[in-house]
C-alpha cells in the first residue's frame, strides 16, 4: 500500500443520521453531474458502479478526462466491462475498448463532510488481465469489517487498460508519447477520485492505493513515478526481458509483429506508418494478433516521460516519497514463476539445464553492463542457490516430500523444482520487495513487512503458499466469491482457523488505511502481537509478519539473504531495472 496524498488524521465516524429514505437508491453530485447507485441492506451499503473517469478513449492514444457536464440523473447501477486483455482473469466477462471506469462501495448514510479514508484497489493480471468487476475483488467484504471495528473507510476499485492497448512499446509508440498508458489511466483515475471523491463522504487527503501483484508493481509504478500497500510485486517492474528496461531491440521487434499479424497494417513493418494503421485497423484484427498468434510480452518501458529513471537509482538516491508503505509476499511464489524453464518447457533435472534456464534472463551483452560474463553469473547463482532441497520452496515443512528421480514430482515439474521456485521466485517477487523495505528503513521512513505462509484450500502442499492466495484473506471474501474452489472452505478445524486470520489480515489492511498503522489505534489492533517497524542497521535485518494458519509471528526478514542481495546488487547492470 502506499499513501497517495499526505494523510491528514481526524477522529473518524459516521456523521449525522441515517436519513429515513436509507432504502432508496442513493444519489452523489460530483463535478459533471449526478448518479445514482444501488443501495444494499445486505451490507448497509452504497454502491455506485461503473463511473466513467475518462473520456471514451481512443486506441493507442492517451485517455482524456471528462469535459463536459450533464443534466438529469445517470444511472451508476453496473460493474463495467474488463478493458480487453488476454488470459484467465478475462473469461465470463464483458470486454471493451471503452473501458476507462471505476466503482465506489462506502457506507450507507453519510454526508460529503464525512470525510472518511479511501482505500483504492489496482487489480493484478500481469497488466494483459483482470478488471474491476472481478467477483473476487468485491469491497464490500473489507468496507464491512472497516465499519465493525469503528474506523469506516470507503472502496474504489479501477479499470485501466491492458496488454497493447495499455502498454504498447517500440519507436513509434515512444515518439508518440503513448507509452505506459496503463499506469497513465490509472494516475487519470486517482485525479477524479481526488477531484470527486468528498461528495461520496471521502477524503482527498486520505487515499491510500493498494495492489496485487501487477497491481502491486502498479502501485511502485505510481510512487517512483511521480515521486509522490502493495502485496507481491512491489519494488519495480518485473524484468519479461532479459535485459529488462534495456531491452529496446525486443520492445520493437513485439511491436513489429503486432503490425505483422495485423492484416490491414502489414505491409506496414518498419514504415514510420504502423502506429497510424494500428488506430484505424478493425479491432477483429488487433484482437487476432493478441489473442491467436500469441504477440507479446506488453511490459512498462522506460520511457523518461513517466517513468523517468530505473527503480534502482530511485532507491539508491532517495528519490521515492517519504510515505509508509505495507508491502509483502507469499512464502512460496517461487511455485507460480519458478517451474517450467527445463527444456521443451518442462521441470528442471540437472545442473546444465539449470544453467540454462538462469542465463535466459541475461541479455546479450551482459558482460558490457556488468563486467562479468553470463557463465562467471551463473556459477554465482548456483552457489547461492544450491540444489538442496531443505533450503528450496515450497519448505519440507509445508510439503515433507523429497522428489527422486524419475519420480511423479520429478517428471512433472523438475528434480530442481524446489530450487527453480526459490531463484525465480526471489527474482520475480521477493528481492524487489526487500530491497524497497531497506531503501525505506535507510531513509527513516516507517514500512511493514508480511510474508503469507497458508496454503490455502483447494492448493496442494507442492504448490504451498503461492501468489495470489492472501487476496481472500485481505477482502475477507469468506463466501469464496469468484473462487472455484472457496479458500475458506475444507475439513476439520481449519475453515474457523482460516476465518479468523481473514479477520486479522484484513483489520491491518484497514488500520493502516486510517491511520498508516497495521497495528491500529487503541482498541482496533489487529493483533496480540506488535507489528513492527522494518529497521535496519550494521549488525540486523528488519523484521516483519508471519502471517500462518495458526495465527501470526514476528520474524527476521533475512532468510535467503545471499540471493536476494545478489539480484538487488545486479537489478540494473544485468536486468536492466
Amino acid at each position: 500500500m502506499a499513501s497517495v496524498t499526505k494523510f491528514v488524521l481526524f477522529g473518524l465516524g459516521l456523521i449525522g443520521s441515517v436519513a429515513a429514505s436509507r432504502h432508496s437508491a442513493p444519489k452523489v453530485a460530483v463535478k459533471n453531474g449526478t448518479y445514482s447507485g444501488i443501495y444494499s441492506t445486505e451490507y448497509d451499503q452504497d454502491y455506485f458502479l461503473g463511473i466513467p473517469y475518462a473520456q471514451k478513449p481512443n486506441r493507442f492514444a492517451l485517455a482524456k478526462g471528462l469535459d463536459s457536464k450533464w443534466k438529469g440523473t445517470h444511472q451508476a447501477t453496473e460493474y463495467p466491462p474488463h478493458c480487453y486483455g488476454y488470459g484467465s482473469d478475462q473469461n465470463g466477462y464483458e470486454q471493451s475498448e471503452d473501458c476507462l471506469y471505476l466503482n465506489v462501495v462506502r457506507p450507507a448514510g453519510i454526508k460529503d463532510t464525512t470525510g472518511l479514508p479511501v482505500a483504492v484497489w489496482i487489480h493484478g493480471g500481469g497488466l494483459y488481465m483482470g478488471g474491476s468487476g472481478d467477483h473476487r475483488y468485491n469491497l464490500s467484504f473489507i468496507v464491512d469489517r472497516s465499519v465493525e471495528i469503528g474506523t469506516p473507510v470507503i472502496g474504489v476499485s479501477i479499470n485501466y487498460r491492458l496488454s497493447a492497448m495499455g502498454f504498447l512499446c517500440g519507436e513509434e509508440a515512444l515518439d508518440a508519447g503513448i507509452t505506459n498508458n496503463g499506469f497513465r489511466d490509472q494516475r487519470l483515475a486517482l485525479r477524479w477520485v481526488n477531484e470527486n471523491i468528498r461528495s461520496f463522504g471521502g477524503s482527498p487527503k486520505k487515499v491510500t492505493i493498494f495492489g496485487e501483484s501487477s497491481g502491486a508493481e502498479s502501485v511502485s509504478a505510481q510512487v517512483f513515478a511521480y515521486n509522490a500497500i502493495a502485496e507481491s510485486g512491489f519494488g519495480g517492474a518485473i524484468g519479461r526481458f532479459p535485459g529488462g528496461f534495456n531491452a529496446t531491440k525486443d520492445h520493437e521487434a513485439t511491436f513489429d509483429a503486432l503490425v505483422g499479424n495485423v492484416t490491414s497494417c502489414a505491409s506496414l513493418v518498419g514504415s514510420g506508418k504502423a502506429l497510424a494503421c494500428l488506430r484505424k485497423a478493425p479491432f477483429a484484427e488487433i484482437n487476432y494478433a493478441l489473442n491467436v498468434t500469441g504477440v507479446s510480452p506488453w511490459p512498462p518501458v522506460l520511457d523518461n516521460d513517466f517513468v523517468a529513471d530505473y527503480p534502482t537509482n530511485q532507491l539508491n538516491n532517495g528519490h521515492f516519497p517519504k510515505i509508509p508503505l505495507l508491502i509483502g509476499a507469499n512464502s512460496d511464489e517461487g511455485s507460480a514463476f519458478g517451474t517450467g524453464r527445463g527444456p521443451n518447457g518442462g521441470g528442471v533435472n540437472t545442473d546444465d539445464e539449470m544453467k540454462a534456464a538462469i542465463a535466459v534472463g541475461f541479455p546479450e551483452d551482459v558482460e558490457s553492463h556488468s563486467g562479468k560474463s553470463a557463465d562467471e553469473l551463473v556459477d554465482e547463482l548456483l552457489e547461492l542457490y544450491p540444489n538442496d532441497q531443505s533450503v528450496g520452496i515450497p519448505s519440507l515443512k509445508t510439503w515433507p516430500y523429497i522428489i527422486e528421480a524419475n519420480d511423479a514430482y520429478a517428471q512433472a515439474l523438475g528434480l530442481q523444482y524446489r530450487r527453480t521456485a526459490a531463484l525465480f521466485g526471489d527474482f520475480a517477487m521477493q528481492y524487489q520487495r526487500r530491497r524497497s523495505n531497506i531503501a525505506w528503513a535507510k531513509h527513516g521512513v516507517p514500512s511493514y513487512v508480511y510474508r503469507f505462509d497458508v496454503t490455502v484450500n483447494g492448493l496442494t502442499p507442492v504448490t504451498g503458499a503461492t501468489h495470489f492466495q492472501e487476496v481472500a484473506f485481505v477482502f475477507r471474501n469468506l463466501n469464496g466469491d469468484g473462487y472455484a474452489t472457496n479458500p475458506f472452505g475444507g475439513n476439520g478445524t481449519y475453515p474457523a482457523q482460516a476465518k479468523a486470520l481473514s479477520k486479522v489480515i484484513s483489520t491491518a489492511w484497514v488500520n493502516f488505511v486510517t491511520g498508516l498503522d497495521p497495528n491500529g489505534k487503541g482498541g482496533h489492533r489487529f493483533s496480540k502481537k506488535t507489528w513492527p517497524v522494518y529497521e535496519v542497521s550494521s549488525s540486523s535485518s528488519g523484521k516483519g509478519i508471519v502471517f500462518d494458519i495458526d495465527g501470526s509471528s514476528i520474524e527476521t526478514d533475512d532468510w535467503r539473504a545471499g540471493g536476494m542481495d545478489w539480484f538487488a546488487e545486479h537489478s540494473l547492470n544485468v536486468f536492466g531495472n
